[in-house]
């Protein structure tokens, strides 16, 4: 039996308890914290890495950000505790992205919900995921809803990894300072510049980002599970997954054959393994074509064996690893 489940009801009663003994001591539209956060600090519970990052970087000394989902552990399957469903109910704001964590869901639904803020309207979710390789030899893997629906098989689930596109991310950042402002007028203005700086250094990332993809010799990038679809579509490049959007998601050894056959006939060289999740896949798929691995990087979290410290650095490693792997001028 699934242990989420096991756990839903005993944190839902937390939630319930928690929610009716915090009566009305904060206001949500106040320039100062309700019993989030600290040292008057907007208290913000966020679900996953790139919309603490966001949060943070918004904020500034005014918010108190809690991730969700710790350093090393993957997003898609988070099962929260007694005391995360706590602290997500007693939080100012509460920033997620529904579809993405079933948990993350389940508790939001007993929140109020001008404290909590679903960033996927704002991340514009227009890549649904199908299949890898279509019967009628199309590409399936990561295609616009419409491009998907024009196609003979079964409408697929959307991609939700926005945030490895520089400008979806930009988006839900203003999102993202519009609540923090709602919530705390007082430092409207902080905000304001906050964001604005932050979306400068996507700004010039994205720039970074198309310049050092333009070009390249080998446009299809073979990644162990759809993550990058967002990236791709960004930058002229072709995703081929060889697992749906979890990590989890274990290929049938015909897909694994047929995903084989697709990277030798369009030369493919590089084999994109990736953080927290085993390799085994994708080397198994380049000892079968004869190419190399290489580690991508989805920046679903930031632990000490990432390249960088934070998105911008990782997404810039990111750029290093596709350059080389794809031949890039």
């Amino acid at each position: 039996m699934n242990r989420r489940l096991l756990a839903a009801p005993a944190a839902l009663t937390l939630l319930a308890l928690t929610a009716c003994g915090s009566g009305d001591g904060g206001s949500s539209t106040g320039g100062a914290a309700s019993q989030g956060g600290k040292d008057g600090k907007l208290g913000v519970v966020a679900s996953f890495y790139p919309l603490q990052h966001a949060a943070e970087q918004i904020g500034g000394q005014h918010v108190q950000v809690t991730n969700l989902t710790k350093p090393g552990s993957e997003p898609h399957d988070l099962e929260l505790t007694p005391k995360d469903v706590a602290t997500l109910s007693q939080a100012d704001l509460a920033i997620y992205e529904k579809g993405l964590q079933s948990a993350v869901d389940t508790a939001v639904a007993d929140t109020k919900p001008d404290k909590a803020l679903d960033v996927a309207t704002a991340a514009n979710l227009s890549l649904t995921h199908g299949e890898t390789i279509g019967e009628d030899g199309h590409d399936h893997s990561m295609e616009s809803a419409e491009e998907h629906a024009g196609h003979s098989h079964g409408k697929g689930a959307k991609d939700p990894h926005f945030w490895l596109d520089p400008q979806r991310y930009a988006k839900v950042s203003q999102a993202i300072a519009d609540r923090l402002k709602q919530a705390d007028p007082a430092h409207a203005a902080d905000y304001d510049a906050n964001l604005k700086a932050f979306t400068g250094r996507l700004t010039a990332l994205d720039s970074e980002l198309a310049a050092g993809l333009k070009g390249c010799t080998n446009t299809t990038i073979v990644t162990s599970h759809a993550a990058f679809g967002y990236l791709a579509d960004r930058y002229g490049l072709q995703q081929v997954a060889i697992s749906g959007l979890s990590p989890e998601e274990e290929p049938e050894p015909a897909k694994l054959a047929e995903i084989a056959k697709y990277a030798k006939s369009h030369k493919v060289t590089t084999i994109y393994a990736e953080t927290l999740v085993s390799p085994a896949i994708a080397q198994t798929v380049a000892k079968e074509t004869g190419a190399q691995t290489a580690v991508l990087d989805p920046i679903e979290g930031i632990t000490d064996s990432s390249a960088a410290k934070d998105y911008v650095g990782v997404m810039k490693a990111n750029l290093a690893t596709l350059k080389k792997g794809q031949s890039c001028p």
